[in-house]
């Protein structure tokens, strides 16, 4: 395992800064951002413009790369990061933070790019397995440890901004240090709508809705938070305990959906977070750790969908388009999560901080029918026809390059991944 994973130590590094500072950051803003009063549709707008300057990223971040080089695009889109941190800091603006924050998407698509591509380009058939463990499990903790040092400042001064900034520029020495070699220009992404219906329509129609679900909660969790009259403590640890719970329950409902058809199993967890959100929406708790206790059942049932529709699509797609499909479903749920805020602040404003769950609950409620209605449609495959499961992670977003790392992706003999790794996107 050490032989495996030293040469991507430095890289490995990196990936944890980049994610512990995302992770301070996107709970940092909203927070702020409700203390200084700023509305549901400005703090719903940081989530999207995040979430559309990422997509856009990944579609124009690999230019950016071929003309500049690896080690030089990833110094500068971590510099410019750091630039947009220390400005969201001085200048409290709103108009300014939504700005920035889509600066910010761009560039730290640009820099999961390169770190992906780099860990891909020095994985081999043995160790990919490994690595790509370890990338998700390092992409959670960062986040999440990140959120968790929101608690330790104090939001209404410029501290924790500064903290994040130098979180960030730590993220660029272990990459700019590395004697891991350059790897190869990264490929330019594609995104086929209708080839994506077409091999699964319930993987297409489900990834958008999820992803409409999670960018609202992802969003404006932190902002529902603050709205209830929790203190940013509790907020953390609310926004926290959704994604470690939902990495959790992963593998057991993955493995399920082995045995059984998918469809149901998506409906069953849609259909169980539909009903903790409407739930939370109904009761409205006001002791604080039943009120975490029904958000964790929430989140481990909704974050627990992304894996499993990425599986139930690829159980119809040949293993050649396994980079194609998955990358353009991540692309997919980038879109979901550029609609999810944009439709949650004004929905809050009007009807109340609780009315975040019913637009969580809406999606999932339509995850559930139509992954019914289609279970009608197609029959489901045999065991042994499925693709195997595997975990996966969204938080907060990664990009199409690390689709190439997943050990499900056609596997290549040494002397001809060079110019296979990737085809597709």
């Amino acid at each position: 395992m050490s032989r495996n994973l030293l040469p991507v130590f430095a890289l490995l590094s990196s990936t944890l800064f980049l994610f512990l500072g995302n992770g301070l950051q996107g709970l940092l803003l909203p927070v702020r951002g409700s203390a200084e009063g700023y509305s549901n549709e400005v703090l719903g707008f940081l989530g999207t413009s995040w979430a559309a300057g990422f997509v856009i990223g990944c579609f124009v971040a690999p230019a950016i790369v071929r003309r500049a080089g690896h080690i030089r695009a990833f110094g500068s889109f971590v510099a410019l990061i750091c630039l947009t941190v220390l400005l969201t800091g001085l200048f409290i603006d709103d108009v300014s933070w939504v700005a920035l924050r889509a600066l910010t998407g761009f560039c730290t698509a640009g820099t999961s790019m390169i770190i992906e591509s780099w860990l891909n380009e020095r994985a081999t058939n043995e160790s990919r397995g490994a690595i790509f463990s370890l990338y998700i499990a390092i992409t959670l903790f960062g986040v999440v440890a990140g959120q968790m040092v929101v608690p330790l400042g104090n939001v209404s001064n410029t501290t924790l901004f500064m903290v994040c900034a130098i979180v960030y520029c730590v993220a660029i020495m272990p990459a700019m240090l590395s004697k891991a070699e350059s790897p190869k220009p990264l490929k330019k992404v594609k995104l086929d709508l209708r080839g994506l219906y077409r091999n699964s329509p319930v993987s297409f129609v489900g990834i958008l809705l999820i992803g409409i679900a999670n960018g609202a909660y992802g969003t404006l969790g932190a902002v529902f938070g603050a709205r209830a009259g929790l203190d940013p403590t509790t907020i953390a640890i609310m926004v926290s305990v959704t994604i470690f719970v939902g990495a959790l329950a992963q593998f057991p409902a993955g493995k399920l959906s082995d045995r059984i058809d998918r469809r149901f199993v998506l409906a069953g967890l849609s259909g169980l977070a539909a009903l903790a959100g409407l739930a939370v929406t109904l009761i409205q708790p006001s002791h604080v750790y039943f009120l975490i206790g029904m958000i964790a059942v929430y989140g481990a049932a909704a974050n627990a969908l992304y894996p499993i529709a990425v599986a139930h699509a690829n159980d119809y797609a040949s293993s050649e388009d396994f980079v194609k499909v998955s990358g353009g479903l991540l692309l997919l749920y980038g879109i979901g999560t550029i609609i999810g805020p944009t439709l949650g602040g004004p929905i809050m404003t009007y009807f109340g901080p609780y009315a975040l769950f019913v637009v969580t609950a809406v999606s999932h409620l339509l995850i559930t029918a139509y992954a019914i209605f289609r279970s009608r449609q197609r029959a489901t495959l045999s065991t042994e026809e499925k693709d195997n499961f595997s975990t996966m992670t969204t938080a907060p977003l990664v990009t199409p390059e690390s689709v190439s790392l997943d050990p499900r992706a056609p596997q290549y003999p040494e002397d001809e991944a060079d110019l296979e790794k990737g085809a597709g996107i």
